[in-house]
C-alpha cells in the first residue's frame, strides 16, 4: 500500500494510472449533481441551502456560530411568515438549541419547495423548468425532457410523472472544525461539562435536528467530538443498513484519511464520504501539505480506493456485530470528491473522470453569485475589483494557521484603522477562537483588543521583537468578519453595528470577474457556456504548485537568519516532494489530454519554470 508520508515510498514511484471504466460501489445517497458548494466562511453559505437545493444542489452550512445562526433563524421566520421565539443566550444548552432549531427551519422551508415543485408544471418560469435546466448535459431527467419533447401528449403526462417521481433535493449538510472546540464557562467562572464545548454542542445540535444529511469535520482529528458521535443513534445502521446522519472527512492526503477513517470505523462510525481539498489552493483556513501536490494525491486515492473502503468496512462491520446493531449493507461505498481551485469545464471534467471521483467542490466563483450565496453588495465589489496580488496568505487567524484574506476588504480596512488610532485589536464578544491563557486564567482571542493591549506593553519594555508585534497585529475578528455578509445581504444590520466583513477567498476567484446568475455559473461547470476568465489564469495543477513554490520560498527566506537542523530537513524534505510532484504532472500531460494542446504546451512551460525555481532552492539550502 503506497502511502505519501511514509519515508519508504518515493512519489515519484507513484506514476499516473490509466484511464479506465470501473464499476463503482453502491453510495448511501444521491445527488443531481456532480458538484457541490462547500462551505464559505461563517455566513457566506449560511442561508445557501434555501437558494440551491429546490434544483438538488448540495451545500454545505457552518454551524460554528449559533449567534449568527439564531439571527438568520429571525430573519427567515419572518420571510416565511413562520412564527419566532427567540432562544437566548442564557438559556441552558442555548448553542444546541439554536443550531437545533435553525437546521429544522431549513428542513422546513426545503421541504416546502420541494413540494410546490411536485405541483408546478414546465412552464417557463416554473421551478421544475429551471430544475432541468440547470441538471448536466446527459443526465437521466435531462434525457427524459428531451424524450418529452417528442413524445404523444399520453405519454407527456407519464414522463411529467417520470421526471417529480426522481426530483431530489440537495443535501444539506453541516460543517464542523474540529480545532474550534472551546470550553466553557458558566456565569461563576466554572468550566462546565466536556459535552458543552462549541464542537461538541455543535454537534449535538446538528443530532438532533431533523435533517437527512451529513456532518463535514475539517481541520484534523478531534479524538473527543469523534467519540462524541456514539452517543447518537443516527450515526449508526437502523435495520435496513440506512445511515439517517452521516460523516463527511476533509482531508489533505490518503494516509489522513486512512487513519481517521479506521479511527471512527472502530467506534462502528461509517465514513460515506472523503472530501479531498487542496492545502493551499483554498479559501479559508489553509493546511498546507509538506509539499504534496494534488495530483499525485488523488493517484494514490485512485490506486487505493479499494484497499480503503474494503479495509474500513471491515473494520466498522466488525465494531456494529460488537455493539449489536445492524451491520453496513455489503455494497456500501465509499464517495471521494475534491476540491479547491478548479475553474473550468475542463478541469473539472478531468478530475472527476480521470481520478475516478464521485463529484467536485466549486467554492469560491459561487461568491459572485447572489442566488447562491449571501454575499453583501460592497463585498461584490470589492472582489471584482481586487487585483491577483490582492488575494494573499495571512496570519489573520487567531488559530495561528494560514489564512485567505483580501487586501481591500472592509476588514482589513478596519484593522488598519484601529492600528493607526492606537486601539488595536476587536472587541470581542462572540470569544469562539478566545485560547490563550497567556495572560488570563479564561482564555482569550488574539485578535481580541485585551490580548493586543497586553502584548503591546510587551513590546513597548522590549520583551518582544517587531516582526513578532507585527504578527500579533495582523490577527483579526474573524467570528464577526465572517458573519457579517449574510446579515447585510439579507437587509439587516449586524449587532452593534458590526458591518466591516472578513472575505476568505481562494486564489481562484481573482480570475473571475463579474457578477453570475446560477444558471451562468452552474452552465460554465458543466461546459454549456464558457464564462470569461482572465488570461492569465493557468492551469488548476499548475496554480497550486505557484502556491507551494511562493510558500516554500517564504519557508527558506525564515530559515536562513536562523539556521536549524530540524528545519532544514523539513525544508529539504519538502522540496523533494516539489520535484516529485513537478515529475509527475511531467508525465502526466506527456501521456494524457489534460487540456487543450493550449493549455497544456503552457502547463509544460510553467512546470519547467518552476522545477527550476525549486531547484534553486537547492542550490540556497546548499549553500547556507
Amino acid at each position: 500500500m503506497h502511502r505519501l508520508n511514509d519515508e519508504n515510498i518515493h512519489l515519484k514511484n507513484l506514476t499516473p494510472g490509466p484511464l479506465k471504466g470501473t464499476t463503482k460501489p453502491m453510495q448511501t445517497n444521491t445527488s443531481a449533481h456532480t458538484f457541490h458548494i462547500p462551505v464559505m466562511g461563517l455566513g457566506y453559505t449560511v442561508d445557501t441551502p434555501v437558494k440551491v437545493a429546490q434544483y438538488g444542489i448540495s451545500s454545505v452550512v457552518s454551524i460554528m456560530d449559533d449567534q449568527l445562526l439564531e439571527v438568520m433563524r429571525k430573519i427567515y421566520s419572518h420571510k416565511w411568515n413562520i412564527p419566532y421565539k427567540e432562544i437566548p443566550i442564557h438559556l441552558e444548552d442555548s448553542r444546541a438549541k439554536r443550531i437545533t432549531s435553525y437546521l429544522n427551519l431549513l428542513h422546513d422551508i426545503i421541504d416546502h419547495q420541494m413540494k410546490e415543485m411536485q405541483d408546478s408544471d414546465l412552464g417557463p418560469e416554473s421551478p421544475l423548468t429551471k430544475y432541468l435546466e440547470l441538471l448536466p448535459i446527459g443526465s437521466p431527467l435531462s434525457l427524459l425532457e428531451e424524450e418529452l419533447k417528442l413524445a404523444s401528449s399520453e405519454r407527456k403526462e407519464e414522463i411529467i410523472q417520470e421526471i417529480k417521481d426522481q426530483l431530489v433535493a440537495g443535501n444539506v449538510d453541516v460543517n464542523i472544525m474540529t480545532k474550534v472546540d472551546k470550553l466553557n464557562y458558566d456565569e461563576n467562572g466554572n468550566e462546565l461539562p466536556r459535552e458543552f464545548s462549541d464542537a461538541l454542542s455543535a454537534l449535538r445540535g446538528f443530532a438532533q435536528s431533523k435533517l437527512h444529511a451529513s456532518v463535514i469535520f475539517s481541520a484534523g482529528m478531534n479524538p473527543a467530538l469523534y467519540g462524541y458521535l456514539e452517543k447518537f443513534p443516527d450515526f449508526f445502521p437502523d435495520h435496513t443498513g440506512a445511515i439517517a446522519k452521516r460523516v463527511i472527512l476533509k482531508v489533505s492526503d490518503y494516509r489522513s484519511a486512512l487513519i481517521q477513517g479506521k479511527f471512527l470505523a472502530k467506534k462502528g462510525v461509517w465514513v460515506s464520504e472523503f472530501r479531498i481539498e487542496s492545502g493551499l489552493n483554498c479559501g479559508g483556513h489553509a493546511f498546507a501539505t509538506d509539499g504534496f501536490l494534488i495530483g499525485p494525491i488523488l493517484e494514490e486515492f485512485k490506486q487505493n480506493r479499494t484497499t480503503l473502503t474494503e479495509s474500513i468496512f471491515q473494520t466498522c462491520q466488525q465494531a456494529l456485530a460488537e455493539k449489536g446493531l445492524p451491520l453496513l449493507p455489503e455494497q456500501i461505498g465509499i464517495k471521494i470528491t475534491y476540491q479547491g481551485g478548479i475553474g473550468t469545464a475542463t478541469e473539472d471534467s478531468f478530475l472527476r473522470n480521470y481520478y475516478e471521483l464521485d463529484g467536485t467542490g466549486w467554492g469560491s466563483p459561487f461568491l459572485l453569485v447572489p442566488e447562491a450565496t449571501s454575499v453583501d453588495d460592497d463585498t461584490i465589489q470589492r472582489i471584482i475589483k481586487a487585483k491577483n496580488s490582492d488575494f494573499y496568505l495571512s496570519y489573520a487567524s487567531p488559530l495561528g494557521i494560514p489564512f485567505n484574506n483580501l487586501r481591500t476588504s472592509s476588514g482589513e480596512e478596519q484593522r488598519q484603522m484601529r492600528i493607526e488610532k492606537h486601539r488595536p485589536g476587536s472587541p470581542c464578544y462572540k470569544k469562539f477562537l478566545s485560547f490563550s491563557k497567556e495572560f488570563t486564567k479564561i482564555p482569550i482571542c488574539t485578535a481580541s483588543r485585551q490580548y493586543q493591549s497586553l502584548k503591546t506593553k510587551q513590546f513597548e519594555k522590549g520583551e518582544i521583537s517587531r516582526h513578532d508585534m507585527d504578527l500579533i497585529l495582523e490577527k483579526d475578528c474573524l467570528c464577526e468578519g465572517l458573519s457579517a455578509p449574510a446579515i447585510l445581504a439579507n437587509g439587516e444590520i449586524p449587532k452593534r453595528n458590526l458591518t466591516a466583513v472578513t472575505i476568505c477567498p481562494g486564489p481562484n476567484l481573482a480570475y473571475f470577474k463579474g457578477i453570475f446568475s446560477l444558471k451562468e455559473m452552474v452552465d460554465h461547470i458543466y461546459g454549456k457556456i464558457n464564462l470569461k476568465l482572465e488570461l492569465e489564469r493557468p492551469h488548476v495543477f499548475v496554480k497550486e504548485l505557484q502556491l507551494y513554490v511562493t510558500y516554500l520560498k517564504k519557508e527558506f527566506d525564515e530559515f536562513l537568519p536562523e539556521k536549524s537542523t530540524r528545519k532544514e530537513a523539513y525544508l529539504d524534505k519538502f522540496r523533494k516532494n516539489l520535484i516529485q510532484g513537478v515529475e509527475y504532472y511531467q508525465n502526466l500531460v506527456n501521456s494524457f489530454q489534460v487540456d487543450s494542446e493550449e493549455i497544456m504546451e503552457k502547463m509544460k512551460h510553467h512546470l519547467l519554470a518552476l522545477q527550476g525555481e525549486i531547484e534553486n532552492l537547492e542550490l540556497k539550502l546548499v549553500e547556507s
